[in-house]
Order: C-alpha cells, then structure tokens, then sequence
C-alpha cells in the first residue's frame, strides 16, 4: 500500500512549533515517498474548539506551503476529516468491540478491556520500546474509550480514524509514545495490521526547557507560536527549512538548500533520537542568508506588508541585503522618506563631534552641487576628491556624510544612497546638519 501519513491538531489554540515540526516531517515523507499527507481536525473537544484556531492552523500549513492531499478545503475519499462529524463510525466502531466482548459499560461510560500483557512497540526511530502495565494500571488496566457524556476519547477516535483513513506511518511526537501501547491494543482489538510508529524526538529551548506559549518568559513563549514568525517577518521558506534541521540533518552538513533537495533525501531512519534545541539567532541568520539570495521581484511583495506603503522599489533594493528580518526595514527605510528621521546619539558622537566636521560638509555640500550628472559614480569621484583636497582620508567625510543624510552610522552604499535620495534632499540635509552639528 503506498504511504499515507496525518497531521491531526486541535483547532483549541495557537499552532505549536512543534506541532509544525510534526506536520513538516508527515509532509517531507509523503513527498519522498509519492505518497499523501491527510490533514484530520481533532474537534471533538466543543468547549474549547474555535473557528480562529482553525484558521489558525490551515493558514499557517499553507504559510509555510505544507499542502494536504486529503483534508479541509480538499475532501478525500476517506471524509469527513472533522472528528465531530464523524459521530457515527464512532459508534459503529464501538459496537464492534463491544459484540467481541473487548468493551463494556460502567457507570454510564465505555471502558475498553486493556492486555494485562507488556506490548513491543516497533518504532523505526526509538527502536523496540517494550513497555509493562506500571503499578497503577495493573490495579484496573482498563481505560474509558466513550465518557459517560457520549463522547469517545482521544485514544480511540485517533486509532479507528487512522484504521478508516488508512494510515500507514504514524509520526508524532515522542511524548506521544506513552500513549502508543493503548492505541496498539486497540489496533489490534480491531484486527488490523499496525501502522509504522515512528516518534520524533522533541524540541526543547537552548536552556533545556519545554517550549510553551505559557512560559514566564515572554521571549520564549513567543517562540513556541508558529503565528509570531509571520509577524516579525521571518521568511516561511526559511522557517520551514531550519525547522527541517531540528531532529533530521543531511550527511554532507549543508544546511541551507532548496526544499525539493531535503524532499528528495529525507527518510524516517535518519532522524536523531535525542531533544533538538531551538535556536533563534541561528534561524534569524538563516532568514538573512534566505533575503539575501531572494530575488527582489519576490521580495518586493514580502517587504510590501511590513513598509506601510513606503514600498519605493528602487529604495527596498538598496537594503535588502542589510537586513535579517523583515520587520527591520522600516528602520532602514525610514529615513527615504520623511526629512526628520532621528539621529543616532552614538553615530553623531562619533563621527560628527568637532567644528572640521560642519565645515566639511558644508564644502562637501558645495562640490555636491555642482556635479552633471547625479549618479553613484559621480558622487564616489566627488567625494573622494573632496577628501584629497582637504588631505584628509575619504572616512573622514564618508561617515559623517552618512550620518548627516541619513541619521545612522551603517546602511546601504553610501554613494547608491546619495544617488537615490536626490540632489536636492542630500544638500539640504548636509547643510543642515552641518548647523546641527557645529561646536
């Protein structure tokens, strides 16, 4: 049978970094192996369910492109895949067992008769994992698979969905393997053949802390939801691709590379056994290194949500390759367009702090005005011989001009800067400093 993999989540809450992860290496196996990614919504809990949460989920799988075969927006021939309209293969399912004498009622509630025999879980990651009924659960082994209320629980709608859709791979997280000996039973209380388990291993903070969007520490709970990186302007194809790297990495050690190269070598044995570390400056360079290589007519729709209008092609173009993320360029880009951009206190005190400074811009200024053609080879020329005549080094006019015209120590090409501000803004502005600055 060819692979079918799920992703199953709760529309219960924001989308967990690690339920990313999960629903990622669901994806990146069914494309290695020409088989289909099934997307299941676990809603069965009404009180919690939202119709935001959903979005949620759906926006940030096609955010990321994670495309499902089978699911919400695509139906399926294995539909429905809302778990609250599937309420009667639910009960047919339980019905089965209880005609086999595998389940019961107590007190109003469906309990299902639990081995008393330890249960081999065959995980193609973790390896055999044997695991024997603890002391607690030898006392009643048995586990309630419908409430009192009439719903059925998480065990076993999760197995009975995966026997009607058909599932062949089961990879999830490892805190999930503690489950993995009732929905073994369960399987084969049914009598179907066992799926292949395979459970990832977790991913935790650099401290070694479980990421969480309740976590004290406002930084690290915003890094448990998916939804964040969207909004600092993180860059989706590089999201996913480090998120490849936690657990899995190719032989060779290259680490940045298109998504059909990952496809075409990920496979379930080659993921790590231990926790992966989540490291946000490495996946903000990552993004750089992703801005960097993008080509601007892509770009330029990306940085269009983040500039507020001030979306001046030729002025995008200039910083692209400073920046790391995309939230960053209004401060790059700021000063293109409004004349009372702030000045930087450091870079002011550093470069423009003596009376020479004023002066120099002032005669700087003056050479600027009369130059032909107002290009940044023109300018650069001007400059430099600006700094001869004066015997001074070209720093000592390139920093200050920089600072005067723009109000910050590092940016773009000075001269390309120059060139796309105008002669008029670049005199004005020069001049002006020069008074601002003057001792």
């Amino acid at each position: 049978m060819n692979v079918r993999v799920r992703f199953a989540p709760s529309p219960t809450g924001y989308l967990h970094i690690g339920g990313v992860r999960t629903a990622l290496f669901n994806w990146l196996y069914a494309r290695h192996t020409g088989g289909m990614f099934v997307l299941r919504i676990e809603d069965t809990d009404v009180a919690r369910n939202t119709e935001q949460s959903l979005r949620t989920i759906l926006d940030g799988l096609k955010w990321l492109g994670l495309d499902w075969d089978e699911g919400p927006e695509k139906g399926g021939p294995f539909g429905p895949y809302f778990q609250s309209q599937r309420v009667d293969i639910y009960k047919r399912r339980v019905q089965e067992l209880m005609d086999k004498g595998m389940a019961y009622e107590r007190n109003g509630a469906i309990r299902f008769k639990m081995t008393r025999q330890p249960i081999e879980i065959p995980d193609i990651i973790c390896g055999g994992v044997v695991r024997s009924l603890n002391e607690t659960e030898a006392l009643d082994p048995d586990f309630v698979i419908v409430r009192s209320d009439g719903n059925p629980v998480f065990h076993f709608v999760n197995v009975v969905d995966d026997i009607e859709m058909r599932i062949t791979h089961v990879i999830r997280g490892e805190d999930h393997l503690s489950n993995t000996t009732k929905h073994i039973a369960l399987f084969r209380a049914f009598g179907v053949e066992l799926p292949k388990y395979a459970h990832i291993p977790m991913i935790l903070n650099l401290d070694g802390t479980k990421m969480s969007k309740r976590d004290p520490d406002p930084g690290k709970a915003r890094l448990a939801s998916l939804a964040s990186y969207g909004e600092d302007g993180f860059i989706a194809e590089a999201v996913r691709n480090y998120l490849c790297l936690l657990g899995w990495s190719p032989k060779d050690g290259k680490e940045i590379r298109p998504i059909e190269e990952i496809v075409a070598m990920f496979d379930l044995p080659q993921i790590l056994r231990h926790n992966a570390k989540f490291d946000i400056t490495k996946l903000t360079w990552m993004n750089g290194e992703y801005i960097r290589t993008m080509s601007l007519e892509k770009f330029l729709p990306l940085a269009k949500t983040f500039v507020s209008g001030r979306d001046d092609p030729k002025v995008i173009a200039l910083v692209k390759d400073k920046i790391k993320l995309l939230k960053e360029l209004p401060d790059w880009t700021n000063y293109f367009f409004v004349d009372d951009y702030i000045f930087d206190p450091v870079a002011v005190a550093k470069a423009c702090n003596t009376q020479q400074t004023s002066d120099r811009l002032l005669k700087l200024a003056s050479v600027y005005d009369l130059v032909s053609v107002w290009d940044a080879a023109s300018l650069e020329t001007a400059l430099k011989t600006q700094s001869v005549a004066l015997g001074v080094k070209a720093g000592e006019l390139i920093h200050p001009c920089r600072v005067a015209v723009s109000g910050k120590s590092t940016g773009p090409s000075l001269y390309h800067m120059l060139e796309t501000l105008g002669r008029e803004r670049v005199l004005s502005r020069l001049r002006r400093a020069a008074e601002k600055f003057r001792v």
